[in-house]
């Protein structure tokens, strides 16, 4: 088996490419990238040593594509990752490899009759109709209560049938948009895909920053020190996601693999759910237990337009279909963050700090 990881340097890119090398000894492992991201280069030894090749190249070009030949499967885990991107200015780069990066992998996986799997995420849901969920303010959090449901959401979280119309940010729009064409290449040419909506991933090796792998940023700036700001909302604080150890993401592609005729229909919800959901207030708390550092965290009331106060995500579809569930609990999560933020200090402080 050949395998081609898009994105290969990055967060999820590296630890499904490691993964996947881990349980396939025998495959060809290719993992491409950019290496655009600050801290990217720090997955290279990693990757180097579990016998994985790097290859440096961009998916805004098909021929850096073409280059690197023919696969078996293709994991597209390249993205600009931000919610926030493209509104302070061009929102070029963002385009050119959220759409037309996809648009350039799908035509590789044509070419050579590879599976496709495609990271999409939570953020194709539209932000309006997000954020009039009758939410509830509680002490440390925002509210859903049980019992309380609608179109694609519940107690549960949402589901896949939550209606789209609205807008949901640049960055969703392009996620979305990926997703129509993966259909319409399903039908015309009769691939392979598979598309996950992802909610927050996160686990060691993510570069957090403001804007995304939130996680990550929460745990370094309490060991490292820096600043940090409850941002939107009222400043308060209270805002919910659920997080899924990028761990559980791979167990997940692993079974779908493994049922690949159910796999390729439709698109499935990939997320931790509520047992694994945390408000930002919340998570200092949990960061201030674990490090007995205690920041002066800032409030800024002001709602940036891409924002959402609450996300949880239905994933009981995939979980039913493919007998599956995720593992790793939050805390046992940030535990984790904590002993590989101790461990490549002198690497990583100068970038999350």
């Amino acid at each position: 088996m050949r395998i081609l990881v898009t994105g290969g340097a990055g967060f999820a890119g590296s630890a499904l490419a490691l993964a996947f090398k881990r349980d396939n000894p025998g495959a060809e492992i290719v993992a491409a990238d950019n290496l655009k991201r600050r801290g990217s280069e720090l997955n290279l030894p990693r990757l180097r040593a579990a016998g994985i090749r790097f290859e440096h190249a961009d998916i805004r070009d098909p021929e850096d594509i073409a280059a690197l030949g023919p696969m078996d499967l293709l994991l597209e885990c390249s993205a600009e990752p931000s919610v926030q991107a493209g509104y302070a200015g061009s929102p070029s780069y963002l385009l050119d490899t959220n759409l037309r990066g996809t648009l350039n992998c799908l035509e590789a996986a044509r070419r050579h009759n590879a599976i496709f799997v495609f990271l999409s995420t939570s953020r194709v849901y539209p932000i309006t109709p997000l954020r009039d969920l009758p939410l509830e303010a509680g002490e440390k959090r925002l509210i859903l209560h049980p019992g309380a449901e609608g179109t694609g959401w519940s107690e549960h979280g949402i589901a896949e049938d939550f209606p789209l119309d609205g807008h949901r940010s640049l960055y969703g729009a392009t996620k979305l948009a990926s997703e129509q064409f993966i259909e319409e290449y399903r039908a015309a040419f009769g691939l392979r895909a598979i598309i996950n909506r992802c909610g927050v991933l996160a686990g060691p090796w993510q570069m957090g920053r403001v804007d995304q792998g939130f996680m990550v940023l929460w745990a370094a700036r309490h060991l490292y020190g820096g600043s940090l700001s409850y941002n939107g909302f009222g400043g308060h604080g209270h805002q919910v996601r659920d997080v899924l150890h990028v761990a559980d993401l791979y167990d997940l592609i692993a079974r779908q693999l493994d049922n690949l005729p159910r796999a390729v229909q439709g698109l499935w919800n990939a997320g931790g759910g509520s047992g694994t959901s945390t408000s930002l207030r919340e998570l200092t708390e949990a960061c201030e237990s674990r490090t007995g550092q205690s920041l002066q965290v800032g409030a800024r009331p002001d709602t940036n337009p891409a924002d959402i106060p609450w996300f949880v995500t239905d994933a009981r579809r995939a979980m039913t279909t493919f007998d599956w569930a995720p593992k790793r609990a939050l805390d046992d999560l940030l535990d984790e963050i904590f002993e590989w933020l101790n461990a490549e200090r002198d690497a990583l402080a100068p970038i999350l700090s």
